[in-house]
């Protein structure tokens, strides 16, 4: 009897710890979903306030961003072409070398190597974005000048090779996932017909991991629609619609970042552009990551 009691008592303990964890697990995915309800919610209210002042056709269509002086005017392509330039540059610098990462470190890396790589990738991905603003700042922007003396000391080039730089650990570690989820039967049927490695790899293994290779590309891509820091410090907070990659610019986060330094009267029109473009940047941010989240699923179930 004495045991049974014990063991009774011991399982309602289980229970009641594990009810405990429950509890709290979704308390926790409540706080998140609470808070994504109320940014959201304070955006859109804002945001409202803001179009109530302006056109949409000029916030959407127009060429010049003037929200602070006077004669103002609330025209975001300007921030919208400087967040794009910096975030292509970025993509054209980090997905070939991110995807030859992946490869070697997927198809041609012994594990040695690999133990070395690895951590290297990841310190990459830890070094914090100020950092990298002024790695751009003081080493990238002088040699750039050295050898294109048009370079302003603030540019998009820096900041898009630095934003590339920091995107680049996020495509060679997913795609290295995506490789290494491929099945060793198809690269051995490959083998088996008389492939060639290399024919293997670019014809057996990327295309069989394509899917989970395209949604890390669309991650990074959305982490350097967000960045922040690194953009402010090297690419300026001049709003620019040249096509010019060595002039100043400015981009939707470091506009963001000048509004909530307090030299903007708070409540004003100037003062709501930050909601306005904030809401701007989470549409933009929301729907790359969704199309990223939809291939991401479709691998899994490919190789699940």
């Amino acid at each position: 009897m004495a045991k049974a009691a014990s063991s009774s008592i011991k399982k309602r303990g289980r229970l009641f710890g594990e009810s405990c964890i429950i509890t709290w697990l979704m308390a926790c995915a409540g706080i998140s979903l609470v808070t994504t309800a109320a940014i959201i919610g304070i955006l859109l209210k804002e945001s409202f306030v803001f179009f109530e002042n302006v056109s949409p056709l000029e916030f959407f269509f127009g060429t010049s961003w003037v929200p602070i002086l006077q004669p103002s005017s609330f025209g975001v392509l300007p921030l919208l072409w400087g967040t794009l330039q910096v975030t292509i540059g970025a993509a054209i610098i980090a997905i070939p070398l991110g995807l030859a990462c992946a490869i070697y470190l997927s198809e041609y890396a012994s594990p040695k190597m690999r133990t070395y790589i690895k951590p290297l990738l990841e310190l990459l991905a830890g070094i914090p974005t100020v950092v990298y603003g002024y790695f751009a700042l003081t080493f990238v922007t002088p040699v750039l000048r050295s050898i294109f003396p048009d370079v302003q000391v603030f540019n998009a080039l820096s900041a898009a090779i630095v934003v590339g730089i920091m995107i680049l650990p996020m495509i060679a570690t997913l795609s290295d996932n995506a490789l290494r989820a491929v099945p060793d039967s198809l690269r051995q049927g490959a083998y088996a017909l008389g492939a060639t490695s290399f024919e293997v790899t670019t014809k057996v293994v990327v295309p069989a991991g394509l899917s989970g290779v395209m949604a890390s590309f669309l991650l990074a891509i959305s982490r350097a629609i967000g960045e922040t820091m690194a953009v402010t410090i090297a690419a300026g907070q001049t709003p620019n619609l040249s096509l010019s990659m060595f002039e100043s610019i400015q981009t939707m986060t470091a506009y963001i970042v000048q509004v909530s330094l307090g030299d903007t009267p708070t409540g004003g029109i100037a003062y709501q552009t930050l909601f306005a473009v904030g809401a701007l940047l989470f549409a933009i941010t929301l729907v790359i990551n969704i199309f990223s989240q939809l291939i991401l699923n479709r691998y899994r179930e490919v190789y699940d």
